[in-house]
Formats: C-alpha cells, sequence, structure tokens
C-alpha cells in the first residue's frame, strides 16, 4: 500500500530565457523552499544541461528530467549524460524519458522512427545492459532489432563507486507505453493530460499485472503526476491561471495520441475540432472549447490551500509526487507541501 504522504516537484526552467545565473538561483531557492525534487524539461532548451548549474548549487534536492526525449539520442549517450549529472549532484539523479511524437522524431530530430512502445523497451533495455557493464561490472553485449551495444572499455567507463543508479522514469499516456513502463522502468510520469478517473481506472490496472510478473507492487514503482493545479493567490491571479490551464488542455487535447482519455469521459468529439484549430493556426481561441466542467475534471481548481487538499484526495496513495508552482508566495507553498505531505 502507497503512503498517503505525496512528494512536491518544481519546474527548474519554466520559461526558456533563464540563464546562467538565474538557474542557480532558482535551483538554490527551489530546495530552500523544501521542494522534494526539481525537474527540467526538453521544450526550448536541453534538459540535462541545465541540471549541472542545479547539481553545483544543491546539497540535498532529486534532480530529473522530466522529460528527456529519448529518440532524439541513442542509449549510449543518453546513459553518459544521466550517469554525468549523477556524479555531479552525488547519486541524485532521476532519469525521465519520453518518446515524442513520429514527426518530431523524424522531421525535426532527423532520427528514425520504429514504433514507440516497441522501440522505447528497447532503448530502456540497452540502457540497463550499459548500466550493468558500468556498475557489475557485466560484459556489455546488448543486441536489439535497433540498438547495439557491444563495446566498452576500461578507459570509457565512468565513475560508479558510491553512487546509487539512477532510476529510469518513462513518460506515458496510451495502453502500449503504461505497460511498456511497467515492465521494463521503474518507474512512470503520467502527463498532465490526465484525470483522477483515467489514472485509476486505465493506467494504474494497466500496471498492477506487468509490476506483479516482474516481482514487484505498485507500493515500490515510482508514479510522478504533474497534476494541473489552477489557483492564485487574489482573483485576478486566479482567472488568469484558470485560462492558462484551459489553453494548456486544449493544446494537448488537439493532439491524437491523447484522445483515449478525452473518450473516457464523453469528450473525445472535441479531439478533432481541437486539432482543426491548430492547423488553421487558432492556439490562442484553444481555450475557448474547454469548458468549466473540463477544467475541474483535468486540474485542481480554486484558492491554494482548497486546491492542494484537492490533489490529495484525488491521487493520495496513488502516486509518489505532485507539481506545485514554485511561483506562489513561500508561506503559501509550506502549507501546501504540509497538506500534500500528511500522512
Amino acid at each position: 500500500m502507497r503512503s498517503q504522504s505525496v512528494k512536491v516537484e518544481a519546474s527548474l526552467s519554466p520559461g526558456n530565457k533563464l540563464g546562467t545565473s538565474l538557474i542557480a538561483e532558482r535551483s538554490e531557492k527551489l530546495e530552500q523552499l523544501g521542494f522534494d525534487r526539481l525537474f527540467t524539461a526538453e521544450t526550448g532548451r536541453d534538459p540535462f544541461m541545465p541540471l549541472v548549474l542545479a547539481a553545483h548549487h544543491t546539497k540535498q534536492i532529486q534532480l530529473g528530467t522530466g522529460i528527456a526525449v529519448a529518440f532524439a539520442r541513442n542509449p549510449m549517450n543518453v546513459a553518459a549524460a544521466a550517469q554525468e549529472i549523477n556524479i555531479l549532484s552525488n547519486g541524485r539523479f532521476r532519469l525521465g524519458l519520453g518518446s515524442q511524437i513520429k514527426p518530431h522524431i523524424t522531421r525535426r530530430f532527423d532520427m528514425p522512427w520504429h514504433g514507440a512502445a516497441k522501440q522505447m523497451r528497447e532503448f530502456i533495455e540497452a540502457i540497463n545492459a550499459i548500466w550493468d557493464n558500468w556498475w557489475d561490472g557485466t560484459k556489455l553485449d546488448f543486441e536489439g532489432e535497433f540498438y547495439k551495444n557491444s563495446l566498452m572499455t576500461p578507459e570509457f567507463t565512468p565513475v560508479t563507486e558510491g553512487l546509487k543508479r539512477p532510476p529510469i522514469l518513462l513518460a506515458a499516456v496510451g495502453p502500449l507505453m503504461i505497460k511498456t513502463a511497467a515492465e521494463v522502468a521503474d518507474g512512470l510520469i503520467v502527463h498532465p493530460f490526465c484525470t483522477e478517473r483515467y489514472l485509476k481506472e486505465v493506467i494504474v490496472p494497466r500496471i498492477e499485472p506487468a509490476l506483479e510478473a516482474r516481482g514487484r507492487s505498485i507500493a515500490d514503482f515510482d508514479i510522478q503526476y504533474p497534476i494541473f493545479m489552477a489557483t492564485g493567490s487574489n482573483e485576478e491571479a486566479f482567472e488568469k491561471s484558470k485560462a492558462a490551464v484551459k489553453h494548456r488542455i486544449g493544446f494537448y487535447g488537439s493532439t491524437p495520441a491523447y484522445k483515449p482519455v478525452l473518450d473516457l469521459h464523453g469528450w473525445g468529439d472535441l479531439q478533432p475540432v481541437l486539432r482543426t484549430m491548430t492547423k488553421e493556426n487558432k492556439w490562442d481561441q484553444l481555450a475557448t472549447q474547454i469548458s468549466d466542467e473540463m477544467l475541474e475534471t483535468f486540474a485542481a481548481v480554486g484558492e491554494p490551500m482548497a486546491a492542494a487538499e484537492t490533489i490529495r484526495q484525488r491521487v493520495g496513495g496513488t502516486v509518489d509526487s505532485v507539481v506545485l508552482d514554485a511561483t506562489l508566495e513561500p508561506d503559501v507553498l509550506r502549507d501546501q507541501m504540509a497538506i500534500l505531505r500528511a500522512d
């Protein structure tokens, strides 16, 4: 049985304009505020590079990618980048991976696409084979359908002594990727475009049998859920937050791969509408299609303490960690953390 207590995470770089000094300052601030973990996303910047600074300017907070695009790279350079951050942070790194969608992999990164779930399974298996070699001295002899790693010499083996092996978390929405996460990863990063019902009726039931086959339980499988929160310290901030979350719901809802979440709630017909709007470059109008009912289904809505209590009621005992907005006042964040961490 998973504890009702929930860890709290924050984004290191919510925008793409943070320079060296600001990344360092934000890393220190997140640790001082009491966050358990910080993460970087791969949007307009590389997710690994800011963590070099974060490792240098923090002592205890866990660091992670949330996420790094796996298929933009290969298993060896991901394994090496992860271990480099792990070394710099003295074992505090968590590797969060995601697949991205095919057009980004083939057209933006000019990398091969072999089918998201089966390619990701092999990608993670290859990383683990590399780490088996680095940590345990197991001969590197991985030969899959898409990736092959069979050469490693002592000169190119990084330091592992005294360090924990980084856990691998996999971002997943669809059933095949959810199953893959349970079969080969150490945890799951739930997409923000998720609801309590989808989490408990679709995701968890697909995780449990695969974990049982591995001899593991869901209690020791890390589930990270960056659930939407629409809140604010005053009415103006609250309305602005609600509008921003509605836009994110509309943005994610336009992606065909995320349609199953809408289907579960009877909103599947909205997906092609949102998709058409994005093709017509109507990005700023997506929020107009998201009802208040949808907002309250996808997000914790209300004043800060009420929103934190909503999150606890919805996912306490189911997930390991959630994401809080670090721009809120320190006293507000401390009170939210107290609510979420209560066992």
